[in-house]
């Protein structure tokens, strides 16, 4: 599954806003997720749940051609997000260090690591997300 969290042109505060709701919604749908994952294994099913994210700028819009059109986002923050999704084990949300310098103030996360990942020249040095800092008392 892909979400867009930053889908338009919007001001500094409400960019802000989104850095920290994409982080949150993944927390909650990992929360709800593991909930779920204990009635999946008892009907035999072996499912897990990785999420990666990414900020930054991407060609948004009508993709393809007459009769064959879809709306989708393409370019490199879409390429390091699905990257990371790929890399994260069970119950992680892999960030990178761009994305932690936005919402390091908001979320708490573990270092996991510099990643060579298919079609970056470089390591990407990931970070997991644990929570939200507003949500853990």
């Amino acid at each position: 599954m892909r979400l867009r969290v930053n889908d338009g042109n919007t001001r500094r505060a409400r960019k802000r806003a989104r850095e920290l709701a994409g982080n949150i919604l993944a927390v909650a749908m990992r929360q709800r997720v593991d909930e779920l994952l204990v009635r999946w294994r008892k009907r035999g099913y072996d499912l897990d749940f990785g999420v990666g994210i990414a900020q930054g700028y991407a060609t948004i819009g009508a993709i393809g051609f007459e009769g064959r059109r879809d709306y989708g986002a393409i370019g490199t923050v879409t390429n390091l997000a699905a990257r990371l999704c790929g890399e994260a084990n069970s119950g992680q949300i892999l960030i990178p260090k761009r994305m932690l310098a936005a919402v390091e103030d908001l979320v708490e996360v573990e270092p996991v690591g510099e990643l060579g990942l298919k079609g970056f020249h470089r390591p990407v040095p990931a970070y997991n997300v644990l929570g939200a800092k507003l949500l853990r008392s």
